[in-house]
């Protein structure tokens, strides 16, 4: 069934999901895209819908090129996932002490810590992430080196290392098939991402090869130029920011986990750990290419990925098959099927109460936005990726904390 071309594009277009299921806008969006000169090839996953400048759900191949736009405002955005030695048959029947402990340990929202996470102290390494919690030396001296304009916003990056954001964001406590427990969390490079993308951005539109295109948002940096040089340089940087930040937001629910379940000794397996707001440098159709993935994930042969449902569904644990038709990729969630501001107009607390019966979480006006009525069922969007990953685990949500 699945991939279906969208018909009277100049660079391929490949689609995990049927044209008449995707919404106008985003179809012209995703025209847009393929319409660019520098674009190779454009896959699209079962989860896409509108984005800014370009699509959700959007997997794009470039020569020479690269658009800010394909990576999205929060660079690195990802998932990380444990499997804990814990059983259903050790949680008590209420969770709320352990939302609160992780709420406390790990600011949400807009908020920051009152003082950077102390990373040696936390022995982030101990749950198998010792690579991405070593090196911090090296890496806060590279803060040095990027965007000017975000000089003045050290300390608040600091502060934000291990915290939560807002919107889709989430960490969770799951089940899979077996009732083991599992710890899941959604974030990404926080404010500094968000700083250094938009200033981007505003560099991309001005460039006088950027000119004439359908849609300013989708600016384009060149090989070979200094604006190039200097956003991929930032956008290494917010990369790696944005994998330490779950590295140690992680280890903190860990910590809490551990602490509330004191009299019992509480393990856990080697992270799983996948970005899917990025870029890098892969082999497309045997040459060399810029890809850009904007709530996709890698999904290469024997690779393990997360992709979750809504925060009252579930969520899968998956293994790519390396399929090239798709650029080695899959989606990165389920993908919302109404904006916010609908979702809001649409539904009350009382069906937040009831889409989230049995998950331990805040049920008020604040987050009906992220009700799970807002967002495709996540079932389909996996059945209609049956080609690109094998489902290895599926896990439900008891516990969600959201910002």
């Amino acid at each position: 069934m699945f991939p279906v071309e969208l018909r009277g594009t100049r660079a391929q277009t490949l689609m995990w999901a049927n044209e008449h299921d995707i919404e106008q806008s985003a179809l012209r969006q995703l025209r847009n895209i393929a319409e660019l000169e520098w674009v190779h090839g454009l896959r699209v996953m079962p989860d896409v819908h509108l984005g800014k400048g370009a699509t959700v759900g959007s997997v794009i191949a470039m020569r020479d090129a690269v658009a800010p736009a394909a990576v999205g405002v929060d660079i690195g955005c990802g998932m990380e996932s444990v499997r804990t030695s814990l059983t259903a048959a050790d949680l008590p029947d209420s969770l709320r002490s352990l939302r609160s402990r992780i709420e406390a340990a790990i600011p949400v929202g807009f908020n920051s810590h009152k003082e950077a996470v102390n990373v040696t102290a936390l022995h982030a390494g101990s749950h198998g992430q010792s690579a991405r919690t070593k090196g911090w030396d090296r890496f806060w001296r590279e803060f040095g080196d990027l965007h000017p304009g975000v000089s003045s916003l050290e300390s608040k990056a600091h502060k934000q290392i291990g915290t939560l954001g807002s919107g889709n964001h989430f960490q969770e406590l799951c089940l899979d098939e077996n009732d083991s427990v599992w710890i899941l969390l959604h974030s990404g490079s926080r404010n500094i991402g968000k700083e250094l993308a938009e200033r981007h951005m505003a560099i991309a539109r001005k460039l006088p090869h950027n000119q004439s295109l359908p849609d300013r948002d989708l600016a384009v940096f060149l090989a070979g130029t200094s604006e190039m040089a200097a956003y991929r340089r930032d956008l290494t940087w917010a990369q790696e920011y944005a994998a330490r930040n779950r590295a140690v937001m992680l280890a903190l629910v860990c910590r809490a986990v551990r602490d509330e379940f004191a009299g019992l000794d509480v393990r856990f397996d080697e992270p799983i750990s996948c970005h899917h707001n990025y870029v890098a440098e892969e082999i497309i159709d045997g040459v060399p290419m810029l890809v850009t993935r904007k709530g996709a994930v890698r999904a290469g042969a024997g690779e393990l990925a997360l992709i979750p449902g809504s925060m009252g569904t579930r969520s899968y644990v998956v293994r790519g098959k390396g399929n090239p038709a798709s650029f080695q990729s899959a989606s990165h969630g389920a993908g919302r099927r109404m904006s916010r501001s609908a979702a809001k107009k649409t539904y009350t607390v009382a069906d937040l109460v009831a889409q989230t019966a049995g998950v331990e979480s805040r049920k008020d006006q604040g987050i009906v936005d992220e009700i799970p009525g807002a967002y495709k069922d996540i079932d389909q969007v996996i059945a209609a990726q049956a080609d690109l990953v094998d489902v290895v685990a599926v896990l439900r949500q008891v516990l969600c904390v959201k910002g």
